[in-house]
């Protein structure tokens, strides 16, 4: 709702909100990185034609998001609050029901089961095996928080080979629901040889060029965690 918000605040009619989103679209144009300085209040107003009353109510309003962040004798610098903001929005929601965990579960399913033909047809073997060798940590795992960040990391590199950064972005967002789930289902340690051999065919199939034996290995796996939901979660509250 947070982000729901911020979008609508930002796209809205009002003359702050029009300049704040001119801002926004500066910062896309020249492509500041985190850590990047934005103009002077006096620049935006130029650059933007409001007065700098409005430039400085946009830059509050793009602050309050997590976009920027004042820096002593520097001015407004490009933040990495934004992916903050939204985990913390996630985080705060991590009820795990059965109806939401397998919204989510079906989300992911729809993109690592949609990026296969990519990666099956442009990832390369050095790639693939790359890939196999970030599943071999799965099974070293000293803690439950830690095979579940190594879980994580496997399937970040899938979406990597996917060469979308919208979608590695994406992925980043979700990091806090997808490893809450992750958690759930390796409170035993035989599963972390159960998720390294799914893993493993996984990438046999990837090695093999095999797109359906790929889609429906991904989809086999995405669903077996269903199963390790606590039966007190399950009934939605109810």
């Amino acid at each position: 709702m947070r982000k729901n918000a911020a979008a609508r605040r930002v796209g809205g009619g009002s003359a702050v909100d029009t300049t704040a989103g001119r801002i926004l679209d500066l910062i896309r144009v020249r492509q500041l990185n985190i850590g990047d300085v934005l103009p002077t209040e006096r620049e935006l107003s130029e650059l933007t034609g409001a007065s700098r009353n409005t430039v400085r109510e946009a830059l509050r309003t793009i602050r309050t998001y997590g976009l920027i962040e004042p820096k002593p004798r520097v001015g407004a610098v490009l933040a990495n609050g934004q992916s903050m903001a939204i985990q913390n929005f996630f985080a705060a929601h991590m009820d795990i029901s059965r109806s939401s965990f397998a919204d989510i579960q079906g989300f992911r399913r729809i993109i690592e089961v949609g990026i296969g033909d990519h990666i099956v047809l442009h990832a390369s073997n050095e790639q693939i095996e790359a890939l196999d060798e970030i599943n071999g940590q799965i099974v070293a795992s000293r803690s439950i928080e830690e095979a579940a960040a190594n879980d994580f990391d496997f399937h970040m590199a899938l979406i990597g080979l996917s060469d979308n950064r919208m979608l590695a972005d994406m992925y980043s967002f979700l990091s806090p629901v997808i490893l809450r789930i992750m958690t759930i289902g390796k409170e035993m340690r035989p599963m972390l040889a159960d998720t390294r051999r799914a893993h493993g065919e996984i990438v046999a199939a990837l090695r093999s060029r095999d797109r359906v034996a790929y889609a429906y290995l991904m989809s086999r796996h995405l669903d077996f965690a269903l199963r390790f939901l606590p039966e007190e979660q399950a009934s939605d509250g109810q």
